[in-house]
């Protein structure tokens, strides 16, 4: 099973659940991980999310430990660049170590998309 980090901005939540709605029958089959303000609008959705921290009170960084430890696989985080965030040093840390872990990130919904797609191409020739 795939482990999938989800994370938003408040001001790209909306686009966050668009984007799970369009791929719901590919994201039904991993495990969700969410910072909290983030989970709660995906569970809404009738998700299951395991659900940390809100991003502010740690949940970046959270996801950073679950990635540094092999427990997640890919990261999609749409970020807000227009805005600024207080908790700006975990999104850095975060996003450099899916670098250093090689870990694939998505900062918007268009390399979201292209990441599932990916996957999903790789599923299908290792099926075949």
């Amino acid at each position: 099973m795939i482990n999938i980090a989800l994370i938003a901005h408040d001001g790209k939540k909306p686009e966050m659940v668009s984007f799970v709605m369009r791929n719901k029958e590919f994201l039904i089959q991993t495990k969700i991980f969410a910072t909290g303000t983030t989970g709660s609008h995906i569970e809404k959705e009738g998700f299951h999310v395991t659900k940390l921290l809100s991003g502010p009170k740690g949940g970046d960084a959270q996801i950073a430990a679950l990635l540094a430890t092999g427990d997640i696989d890919i990261v999609i985080f749409f970020r807000d660049p227009l805005d600024k965030h207080p908790h700006e040093p975990d999104v850095q840390m975060l996003l450099r170590l899916c670098d250093v872990h090689n870990i694939p990130l998505a900062t918007n919904p268009a390399s979201a998309d292209f990441i599932l797609k990916g996957i999903a191409l790789h599923i299908a020739d290792k099926n075949a």
